[in-house]
């Protein structure tokens, strides 16, 4: 079963942008990225790594969830499923074998912005898996029996992931309310009801449209040549006919929010209670300048890890939390959330640790962030990162994201530098401007017997 990126951490993923300038001199050199277009319109971004011979291939649709018609929730996980499907070219299956027999991986996810697919395999099968790639780019056979069979499949994930997960179940209806009018109010895997009726012309009707090498970014990173790769592109992807121009990514836009909301969900599952609050806030792409790079210091400084304001004062000092922490989900095309969260320990109470939560939120509204603590903040969210740059499939994360949601390479390159010139003025205007009670969504998990509490 293919792996689904319903709550892909991207904090995580900006976070890893910093080591492009503080990795050692043996790390990856960020100025041999080669960025450039073939000639039916596919981006292709190569980064050379030569320290392991392998490579990780990464192809990425600007096509998610967020982007789905109405009524059809779903159907870009279910395409995802699909992909892995019988070609014109190849039976159902060859390209998994092929990549295993050499001793490879891959796999897939769908996010609300986009559809990934990956390879990580040697160099030397770099332009084999180009060719899987391109081929099921537009050649797929969907009949009316695979969509049926992969249809039951993902019914059985939804299942599986969602409605057998209390917490998951929890984080759908925040999300539900948390969102009144961006498509981000839809699960990726889709509801259920609609899920059950998406069929081949849907399949059609989107593959059409969105699979095409103009809607795409291919990502290698690895023990790769640029020119080599360049060469390999043009004789696999570049024979794929580019398709129509697709409309810009336009979207509903999220309202001012004006009411504080609750979403309760008791379940006789589940043992700890815990709790989320989220706030409607910027992403990279829509925040004026300096915002988002606030707003991911921010949760570095409030709930980042265990130096972290929330988990010092409420694990370590007041010992009434298991955890609290903080993150914003920065490489979103549109608005994004910045959530922070808790879970009591021993005789605590929720209530506790929401009150608590809340207090150090007041605190950096009311006297902000010390100079030092930034510093160290900042030093922190880079080093702590530092060593993800020896993964390529971190790398080819980083600039997949970015450029699959209205970035640049040059927006990766420069983070670093966009990052140390935040202040701690800017920090505090920034949760003072948006971390606001009355304007927050705040979910509760609770055991059965809390019911009613």
């Amino acid at each position: 079963m293919r792996r689904t990126g319903i709550r892909l951490r991207t904090a995580l993923l900006a976070g890893a942008l910093a080591l492009a300038a503080a990795a050692p001199a043996r790390a990856v050199d960020v100025g041999a990225v080669k960025d450039f277009l073939l000639d039916n319109g596919m981006e292709v971004v190569v980064i050379p790594d030569h320290r392991a011979p392998i490579v990780t291939h990464m192809v990425w649709y600007k096509i998610g969830s967020a982007d789905e018609p109405p009524g059809k929730s779903g159907i870009a996980h279910f395409f995802e499923h699909l992909m892995f499907k019988a070609t014109t070219n190849h039976a159902a299956g060859e390209f998994d074998r092929a990549v295993s027999e050499i001793g490879g991986s891959n796999n897939a996810f769908t996010s609300y912005d986009y559809t990934a697919f990956h390879e990580t395999v040697p160099p030397s099968a770099l332009e084999q898996m180009m060719g899987f790639e391109a081929d099921r780019m537009r050649n797929l056979i969907l009949t009316d029996d695979v969509i049926k069979t992969e249809r039951d499949v993902i019914l059985e994930e939804r299942r599986s992931r969602i409605d057998g997960n209390p917490q998951a179940v929890l984080d759908e209806e925040v999300d539900a309310t948390l969102w009144q009018n961006q498509p981000y109010r839809i699960p990726v895997i889709g509801w259920m009801q609609e899920m059950e009726q998406l069929n081949r012309p849907d399949a059609k009707a989107f593959y059409d449209a969105y699979y095409r090498p103009n809607n795409a970014v291919l990502v290698v990173v690895g023990d790769v040549d640029p020119d080599a790769v360049k060469a390999m592109a043009e004789r696999t992807y570049g024979k794929v006919a580019r398709g129509p121009d697709l409309r810009p990514r336009i979207r509903p836009v999220e309202p001012e929010q004006n009411t504080k909301r609750t979403v309760t969900l008791t379940d006789a599952r589940v043992s700890v209670p815990s709790f989320s609050t989220q706030w409607v806030v910027p992403s990279y792409h829509t925040a004026k300048p300096g915002e988002a790079e606030a707003l991911d210091l921010l949760a570095e400084i409030l709930g980042g890890d265990n130096r972290s304001r929330l988990y010092q004062q409420l694990v370590v000092k007041q010992g009434i939390a298991s955890e609290a922490g903080a993150y914003f989900q920065g490489t979103m095309l549109d608005a994004t959330n910045f959530t922070v969260y808790g879970a009591p320990r021993g005789d605590a109470k929720l209530v506790d640790i929401e009150a608590a939560v809340d207090a150090e939120i007041a605190r950096i509204v009311k006297d902000g962030v010390s100079d030092d603590e930034l510093e160290r903040a900042k030093t922190r969210y880079v080093r702590s990162m530092i060593f993800a740059r020896d993964k390529q499939d971190d790398m080819a994360n980083m600039y997949g994201s970015t450029l699959a949601t209205g970035g640049n390479v040059k927006d990766v390159q420069e983070w670093p530098d966009r990052i140390r010139k935040v202040t701690a003025d800017e920090v505090k205007a920034v949760a003072a401007r948006y971390l606001v009670l009355d304007r927050s969504t705040s979910g509760y998990l609770l055991p059965q017997q809390q019911a009613g509490n």
